[in-house]
């Protein structure tokens, strides 16, 4: 294969890009039926009619056919769609989940092996919460070894081991049937069980990336860089209008005891020193990859993703023959490449247009006017040459705008056109720069958790997102819930009703490093590094307790409680800089072993839960309902920490 010029390169295709919000091809008429993608509208539209063409198409006799519905359909198995699927499931709503890989997990999956990245925990005290924190504790204790493989299954076994969650692996979704502003049914596609679905649900989570159900469904999108004057951005301008953030192939490597000869294939791209002026090799690398062998910000990231991942190969080739035999590079004598990615990594293609559009100036501050909140995000605007490896005379991003964290808004997850859609993931209403921010798979995960717990409500309401959100008693109970089950937002604290916590006298045994006991019931659990405003902190080889009293006895039936899990970086991870700060195991902050113990109006005393080695940061007990004056919770151990932390406790009838 003879080398591809980069001129060629680029050449081959014609630049894609839009900088104004478009509708998609298939318009929605005011309350008319569409199928997108589908057979011409020319026999009738029952089942016998265009859906059942549709579902087979033409002259294809192997293809089985199923009719699904459930409560929501989350359409991409990334972990948006993962937190999405769960926290719907979790609130008592059937959810079907379509994943069009085998593995779940999207850019995090074994088969890409980025990491998941978001708020700097180091530096603002505390990561994003709820299931994606879940996730990764849950990671840190069932693979210590960070098998990409492994984690791949415990994301799947978070999935299967949901009553309410039905999986759909190796399953695309192909077109969207419309109406009155809302999508009717879904259709979806298995290869490999020739299988084609009709999925029929009243809401429906578009976290695919690619916004392909959102496209399928007619609603307006946005894609590439836009210009300064579109939203008054000083960081816009980075490369033309229209271009795009690339994908990424990444390869790892392991270090022998012996030296690892490396021959390259003929077709690898040959490397000079100038095309890796800006492009550190370093140890970190040498065992993650690198992200910046990176193309695709002047193509299609779609369309073209062949011709991408062929050119991405060539200099992943290149790149380590000139790791491996340019003699710069002494230390990767005994280096020898373990993997190598067949599928680009995308970072950015299209973003649905929601009810608002956020952009650098509500990241840089504007979020604090925000009033629907719903989950945070804290990476940096962190932008990259559209050329991507082939913009050699630049470095490979621009990370300006350093912001610790702000809050994302509800009205970016809600589709404009589309009454019953939200976004989940990379693909929320956002400008470019903004986007550069947010499309990091943590903060993805949070606002996956909102959407599916906003769609448990919108269902338990009977309403559209729109309708929940302009509701402000709904919103805030969206809001509530949410800091209930643990998902960061800033500037709201707990107010649940249902909370009795809230009116207990709280007593403790010594309480150290400043910290009070009645921390545990402030309604934020949120605290800088070095404060301890809104925690309990005492002597862990002391035997601490804690005590909830009421003045008169009350039934509880639900204690929740979250514990300290530390503020390092946790993540899946190949990175050696992460790894030199990560606990792989149990976090040592985490309280492991404790009793709950209640005493009755009698004055008698009834332990009510016991738990052993615990390795999570929220911990729910369920009981028969009890009639009890007072709470105690009694800690034995902790993960390892010589200091028992507790942020929050809460009692519920």
């Amino acid at each position: 294969m003879d080398k591809m010029d980069r001129r060629k390169f680029f050449g081959a295709s014609a630049l894609v890009g839009y900088t104004l919000a478009v509708k998609a091809p298939q318009t929605l008429a005011a309350g008319a039926e569409t199928a997108s993608k589908c057979v011409p509208f020319a026999a009738g539209r029952g089942l016998d009619g265009l859906e059942k063409n549709y579902m087979r198409m033409a002259n294809e006799p192997l293809m089985g056919e199923e009719e699904l519905s459930c409560d929501l359909l989350v359409a991409g198995g990334g972990l948006s769609g993962i937190a999405a699927a769960i926290s719907a499931a979790r609130h008592g709503k059937k959810v079907i989940l379509v994943q069009d890989r085998s593995r779940l997990g999207g850019n995090a999956s074994s088969e890409i092996k980025m990491h998941p990245l978001g708020v700097n925990p180091q530096k603002v005290g505390w990561r994003e919460g709820g299931i994606i924190e879940e996730l990764k504790l849950e990671n840190a204790e069932r693979n210590p070894q960070l098998s990409w493989e492994v984690w791949d299954f415990m994301l799947y076994d978070k999935c299967v081991s949901e009553p309410n969650i039905k999986l759909l692996l190796d399953t695309s979704v192909y077109g969207a049937r419309t109406g009155g502003g809302k999508i009717k049914s879904v259709f979806a596609r298995s290869e490999s069980s020739r299988m084609n679905y009709k999925i029929t649900a009243p809401m429906f989570i578009d976290a695919t990336g690619d916004s392909r159900l959102a496209l399928e469904a007619g609603a307006s999108f946005m894609t590439g860089r836009e210009t300064p004057e579109t939203y008054g951005e000083s960081l816009s301008g980075f490369d033309p209008q229209g271009t795009r953030q690339g994908s990424t192939l990444i390869f790892t490597s392991r270090l022998y005891d012996k030296p690892m000869p490396f021959k390259a294939p003929k077709w690898a791209k040959k490397i000079y020193p100038k095309d890796m002026k800006f492009r550190n090799i370093t140890g970190d690398g040498l065992s993650y990859g690198y992200w910046w062998v990176e193309l695709g910000g002047m193509y299609d990231a779609i369309k073209d993703t062949e011709r991408l991942r062929f050119e991405l190969l060539s200099i992943v080739m290149g790149v380590w023959d000139y790791i491996k035999n340019s003699g710069e590079y002494p230390a990767a004598a005994n280096r020898a490449i373990e993997s190598i990615g067949m599928i680009p990594g995308r970072r950015e293609t299209f973003r649905i247009r929601g009810d608002y559009v956020m952009t650098q100036n509500d990241i840089e501050g504007g979020w604090r006017r925000f009033d629907d909140a719903i989950a945070v995000g804290g990476w940096s605007m962190d932008d990259h040459p559209a050329e991507g490896f082939y913009a050699s005379d630049r470095p490979p991003c621009r990370q300006k705008g350093h912001v610790p964290f702000y809050n994302i808004p509800f009205s970016v997850l809600r589709c404009k056109d589309i009454d019953n859609l939200m976004m989940a993931g990379r693909n929320i209403s956002c400008s470019h720069v903004a986007f550069t921010s947010t499309r990091v798979m943590s903060t993805c995960a949070a606002v996956g958790q909102a959407a599916g717990t906003a769609a448990a409500l919108c269902l338990d309401f009977d309403c559209t997102p729109r309708e929940l959100a302009a509701d402000k008693s709904r919103l805030n109970l969206l809001q509530q819930t949410l800091l209930k089950d643990d998902q960061t937002i800033l500037g709201i604290a707990n107010s649940d009703p249902e909370d009795i916590a809230r009116s207990a006298k709280i007593s403790s045994s010594p309480s150290i490093d400043g910290s009070a006991p009645q921390n545990v019931i402030s309604g934020v659990n949120l605290d800088k590094p070095g404060e301890n405003k809104n925690r309990w902190v005492a002597d862990a080889a002391s035997k601490p307790w804690i005590k909830l009293e009421w003045d008169s006895p009350r039934t509880v039936s639900k204690v929740q409680i979250i514990f300290e899990s530390g503020n390092t970086s946790l993540a899946q991870t190949n990175s050696d800089y992460l790894l030199k700060t990560m606990v792989r195991g149990p976090q040592p902050t985490i309280v492991k072993d404790f009793t709950l113990s209640a005493m009755s109006p009698d004055g008698s005393l009834k332990v009510i839960s016991t738990v052993k080695d615990n390795y999570q940061k929220l911990v729910r007990l369920n009981f028969p309902p009890e009639k009890i004056k007072s709470l105690r919770l009694d800690i034995s151990a902790t993960n390892g920490s010589p200091k028992a932390i507790v942020k929050e406790i809460r009692a519920m009838a």
